[in-house]
């Protein structure tokens, strides 16, 4: 491209698609540390001893997808109507069922009907609900969004903001036993996140959407140069993003 490619780059991320859980169009454009835990191998290995299990918020099922072993009774929820067809997609060679829901309470299952119910980057966690559906003895694993991810990233759209109000462990555990639940595990992360052009960076905003509520290149457009030109002047963005792994039990 052009030493001024900016509208080529605006267009690029604009038109890139944005169905599903996979980040895989941004391969070799941004990185992102992986949490030390390893989601993927701590969810497997609890698939395969439940009986039955619930994903929640599965986005593609894109995660779900990987693991070796799939209980007998498998069921994911996706509440936006994009990602319902790529899940149902996704997750077909496993004999999961994928139920579309609302984006709030209540879920569409009987009480005690899972001994397992698990959700990696939940839009919110609904903990009288998870405590409900889950057996007694059984487990909820999440891997959830800490507080002021890729805060850098929002600043440089959006301005200075306020400190981060939602997104912490303390509530979060706090909520968990508040339903009945014992918390069992939890671990915090800060992860490095590098862009490396605009393109991706409209891409994720179009992508995360809670990064900038409301994100549209139009409406952005003289953030967006800047932070190009910022780029172009000085290398990648680098911003953090923020994990916690939560686990808890029903007694």
């Amino acid at each position: 491209m052009s030493a001024d490619d900016f509208e080529d780059l605006l267009a690029e991320g604009a038109a890139a698609p944005v169905e599903g859980w996979d980040f895989g169009w941004a391969d070799g454009r941004a990185t992102e540390e992986r949490p030390p835990w390893g989601y993927a191998r701590l969810m497997a290995a609890r698939m395969a001893d439940a009986g039955a299990a619930l994903d929640i918020d599965t986005g593609g099922g894109e995660v779900l997808a990987g693991i070796p072993a799939p209980p007998p009774l498998l069921v994911a929820t996706e509440a936006w109507p994009p990602n319902v067809a790529v899940a149902r997609r996704t997750l077909a060679g496993l004999g999961a069922s994928v139920v579309r829901v609302a984006e709030r309470p209540p879920l569409p299952f009987r009480d005690a009907s899972f001994d397992l119910v698990v959700s990696r980057h939940p839009v919110r966690t609904w903990w009288d609900e998870i405590a409900r559906v889950l057996r007694p003895g059984g487990s909820y694993l999440s891997q959830q969004i800490g507080a002021g991810t890729v805060r850098e990233l929002s600043e440089a759209i959006l301005g200075p903001l306020p400190p981060p109000a939602d997104r912490h462990t303390g509530p979060a555990v706090a909520a968990a036993e508040a339903a009945g639940l014992r918390v069992v595990d939890l671990r915090t992360a800060t992860l490095r996140t590098v862009f490396h052009d605009i393109a991706v960076v409209v891409w994720f905003l179009r992508k995360v959407i809670w990064t900038v509520p409301g994100f549209t290149v139009e409406a952005y457009r003289p953030e967006l140069r800047r932070l190009h030109d910022r780029i172009r002047a000085e290398g990648p963005f680098v911003a953090h993003a923020r994990r916690f792994l939560i686990e808890a039990r029903r007694p």
